[in-house]
């Protein structure tokens, strides 16, 4: 009986997911067409028609993209796939580390082969479509190889630790493996981007004196040293500044360090929690499951915790959405001037076909950032001590 009402539970999320998705559709299809004054001589009703015929596509795309993906998850999970693939993996008899990197990375190989189609898809008819990929297929596969490779290194090595902790401290390996996630997560942030990044982009430095020592000045206090070609190639300096100053805003108002604390804060009791569960069997019993693993339960946990964590979606993204305005503002005082961060905004939701339009309830939900015209209205109204 638990079973069918865990089903029941993830479909109404779906339900509910898709039933926002069409409010944003049909909302579209009714406004899409409307150029909002504070766009008015920017933008042509040519663009804004391919910008509303975009996000139809990845809109129906996304519908059914997410309908296989859910359809496997179910299948996978309540079709008897999991039960027996457990079976197979407890009938190796391996070491608890071993046997935890097979199941596991013969899961995430699967869902790579699976999302392969919907990749290609989208980069190559949608994307190409629009004109936002020039990607070759000689390119994409060796993306993907790479991909495939930073993405084996880092899956076998953060399994590996989580295995090792859980296998050394039975009783507090929920802490141990919260403080090495808590290190990884400041690895993404800090280290990246000296170490990842440079495997698909190529850095170089600015071709432009002037503003190099614009920015030089601008980023001084922060050490912000990356600029992609495309933010230099398609603004002016003014616009250029405005963007830069607004990500220093979110380093100087302590946004990313509030994130990580807020993280952080809920991954530890989420740890503890998941402790208590993969103690006892309740997950094996729900689900039906024959053979008791570590493995399956963790399977499990993570299927209800993705139903448990969607609705905090929209309050995780309500304080997002109210950095961003905090960070477009303190951009105009630093740069002393509003119209370069409203330039920059309507250039970039020119240059990416940006949904003008999105329904309120549906940017409410899913928007990390304000919709762009919110955003350019938040700044005109805003009272600004310029330096």
């Amino acid at each position: 009986m638990g079973k069918y009402f865990v089903i029941i539970l993830y479909l109404l999320v779906l339900l509910f997911s898709y039933w926002l998705k069409y409010l944003n559709l049909s909302h579209l299809k009714r406004f899409g067409s409307s150029i909002p004054p504070e766009f008015e001589g920017q933008i042509d009703q040519a663009l804004l028609n391919r910008a509303r015929d975009y996000t139809v596509g990845n809109i129906k795309f996304g519908f059914f993209s997410s309908i296989f993906n859910n359809a496997v998850i179910l299948i996978f999970l309540f079709g008897g796939i999991l039960d027996a693939y457990n079976s197979w993996i407890i009938a190796l008899n391996l070491p608890f580390i071993p046997a935890g990197l097979i199941f596991f990375m013969l899961l995430i190989y699967a869902d790579t082969i699976l999302e392969i189609p919907f990749s290609l898809y989208h980069t190559f008819i949608i994307e190409k479509k629009y004109g936002f990929s020039t990607m070759t297929i000689k390119l994409w596969i060796t993306d993907f190889a790479k991909s495939i490779f930073i993405s084996t290194f880092l899956s076998v090595l953060i399994i590996s630790i989580g295995l090792l902790l859980v296998q050394q401290s039975p009783r507090l390996w929920w802490f141990w493996v919260w403080c090495f996630f808590l290190i990884y997560s400041i690895f993404i942030i800090y280290i990246s981007p000296y170490v990842i990044e440079p495997l698909f982009n190529k850095f170089t430095p600015i071709d432009n004196k002037a503003l190099e020592d614009s920015i030089n000045n601008l980023m001084q206090k922060v050490g912000i040293k990356v600029l992609y070609d495309t933010l230099i190639d398609k603004m002016n300096s003014n616009e250029t500044l405005s963007v830069l100053a607004h990500e220093v805003g979110h380093w100087k108002k302590k946004h990313i360090l509030k994130y990580i604390i807020v993280t952080e804060v809920i991954a530890l009791i989420a740890s503890y929690i998941a402790f208590r569960i993969l103690q006892g069997e309740l997950l094996i019993n729900l689900f039906n499951i024959k053979e008791s693993s570590f493995f399956a339960k963790a399977i499990l946990l993570g299927f209800l915790g993705s139903i448990a964590a969607f609705p905090f979606t929209p309050l995780f993204n309500y304080f997002s959405r109210k950095y961003e305005i905090e960070a477009d503002r303190f951009a105009c005082e630093l740069t002393g001037e509003k119209e370069g961060m409203i330039s920059a905004l309507v250039k970039l939701s020119k240059d990416n076909l940006s949904n003008l339009h999105p329904h309120p309830l549906y940017a409410a939900f899913y928007y990390s950032h304000p919709p762009v015209l919110k955003r350019v209205r938040h700044i005109n109204s805003a009272s600004i001590d310029t330096h």
